[in-house]
């Protein structure tokens, strides 16, 4: 009896385990599952992988900054490659970007919107080797800041990850960098000058829009083209995210190619104008004027670290930025170089470049794609302050779509007044050069990257080494501390003066609230002959 009890209560506690561990088993094989959906899109796609693509993953997993579950973004982007998936969606190739291409188009594309327009204007203040030679010196220095900001994300996302905090549902921004590796008193200063930069950056592309379609069709003046782009700019309040940039980045880039090359070859085809001058550089003010607008054009990367918490995978991004710089420099040194040859001094009166080129469908074409790309880079420049914005009233978490557009609509009306306050194209943009782009991608980035790891065992943990190209941490010290002294010095201090003193002339020229900057005086109406008079 007690042989036979013992049996069926053995026999029921096997059922008992085997059932349990079966259940257990389904349960993880749907954790799996799920996991490998959010991760790869399907447990089949994955399967589907190359096995050089899935040993990356895993190295980059077990390296301390993980692939980054860039659903983190509210735009729902899924990190998958989208080279190496069988099958695309056009919703994928269209609206979720992640690849290191992705960031170099937007890099380069968000360098080169309307200052491209106002570099000849440029040239005419700086001179011709001047403007070259500036132009390659502040890329390059632009290249080594945006490189640093790369290493200041790296680290400060590795440091969270080893303390498990999840970034899901957050965009990373550069004032958090700052935080989380320096302090609040960092952290306030990083928002400030980040954010009015930026503000200001989205009304130099609404009054470049403004600009450049009343030489389409003048019969509105610019202010009230103004009102128009400002209503039509507005609507990028309905992109989610830098993701969500993908083919708005690439048509951006082929639409600034085309202009610069067709204002390369309208100067040539044009030939030097009668009488043509090159004075420059005749004033300190306008030569300092002339360099910081070039400080301006190669600052464009305070949205840096949006583009790459954008990234499936961020540390391939070190390099992105100095390679959309190379691209961008046989946009801008031709085109610039050719306006100032065939004009001259001309350029001193009329800051944006399609003034002075003879109205044809190639001009107006490239006014159409312009107005496009600034409408692009406007978006690029307003997203950050749109995270800005969600953060401080709470909806960055909100899923909705349209109730976070609804949201960040408060963000473009001070945009929108600035716009019409001071429409001074082509001076705003030294001005904001000296004042803003000077401290928040060029001094800010170098001190804090020195700061950082001023300390031995900071620098022995550091996430990122030192380049190959300067493998010495002392070596960056001393070009950290020569980008310090030369902006503040040149490009904040003289840059400032000059800088100041056009935009104030400006003023005292045009005043604020101008209807139509720099437009053509309308020419008077013949008078009668005394035949017409007397019928």
């Amino acid at each position: 009896m007690d042989l036979s009890l013992s049996r069926s209560l053995l026999s029921s506690f096997s059922v008992s385990f085997e059932s349990a561990c079966i259940d257990q088993l389904t349960r993880n094989q749907y954790i799996l599952t799920r996991l490998g959906f959010i991760l790869c899109g399907s447990r089949e796609k994955r399967s589907r992988m190359p096995p050089q693509t899935q040993a990356e993953e895993a190295a980059i997993a077990a390296s301390g900054i993980t692939a980054f579950d860039n659903q983190t973004e509210q735009g729902g982007g899924k990190e998958e490659d989208d080279e190496t998936a069988s099958v695309f969606s056009m919703k994928s190739l269209l609206w979720h970007g992640g690849s290191a291409w992705d960031a170099w188009f937007s890099c380069a594309s968000n360098q080169v919107a309307q200052v491209l327009l106002t570099l000849p204007y440029s040239f005419s203040q700086l001179g011709m080797l001047s403007g070259v030679l500036l132009q390659l010196f502040y890329g390059f220095l632009g290249s080594w800041t945006a490189y640093l900001i790369s290493v200041l994300y790296i680290e400060y996302r590795t440091r969270k990850e080893k303390e498990n905090v999840s970034f899901k549902n957050h965009v990373i921004q550069w004032y958090e960098v700052l935080d989380g590796l320096l302090g609040p008193y960092w952290k306030a200063a990083g928002l400030a000058f980040n954010c009015t930069f930026l503000l200001f950056g989205s009304v130099i592309q609404l009054i470049a829009c403004a600009s450049n379609i009343y030489y389409i069709n003048d019969r509105l003046d610019k202010r009230t083209w103004t009102y128009i782009f400002g209503a039509c700019c507005a609507t990028t309040v309905f992109i989610p995210s830098f993701h969500n940039y993908r083919i708005w980045s690439f048509l951006g880039l082929g639409m600034t190619t085309y202009t610069a090359w067709y204002l390369t070859i309208a100067a040539a085809v044009h030939g030097q104008a009668e009488g043509v001058v090159h004075s420059g550089p005749t004033r300190l003010v306008l030569y300092f004027t002339g360099a910081t607008n070039i400080l301006y054009t190669f600052g464009g990367h305070a949205v840096t670290v949006e583009i790459m918490h954008a990234m499936w995978k961020p540390q391939k991004f070190k390099y992105i930025y100095l390679l959309a710089t190379l691209y961008v420099f046989t946009l801008t040194l031709p085109s610039a170089a050719a306006m100032y040859w065939a004009f001259g001094d001309q350029l001193l009166t009329h800051s944006n470049a399609f003034s002075l080129l003879p109205k044809s469908g190639w001009r107006d074409a490239a006014v159409i794609l312009m107005l496009i790309h600034q409408f692009i880079t406007f978006g690029f420049a307003c997203t950050p302050l749109y995270f800005v914005w969600e953060k401080v009233i709470g909806m960055h978490d909100t899923r909705s779509i349209c109730l976070r557009a609804l949201a960040r609509l408060p963000v473009v009306i001070p945009i929108w007044f600035l716009a019409i306050i001071f429409p001074f194209f082509g001076p705003i943009n030294s001005a904001v050069g000296a004042l803003l782009v000077s401290f928040t991608v060029y001094i800010i980035p170098a001190l804090a990257h020195m700061l950082t790891y001023r300390t031995p065992s900071a620098r022995q943990n550091a996430a990122e080494k030192p380049p190959l190209f300067l493998p010495s941490w002392t070596a960056m010290y001393v070009v950290n501390a020569f980008v310090v002294g030369w902006v503040l010095v040149v490009g904040f201090g003289l840059g400032g003066w000059a800088s100041i003193t056009n935009f104030v002339r400006q003023i005292d020229t045009f005043g604020l609230f101008a209807k139509c900057y720099q437009c053509p005086k309308p020419q008077p109406a013949p008078a009668l002959a005394p035949q017409q008079q007397r019928h």
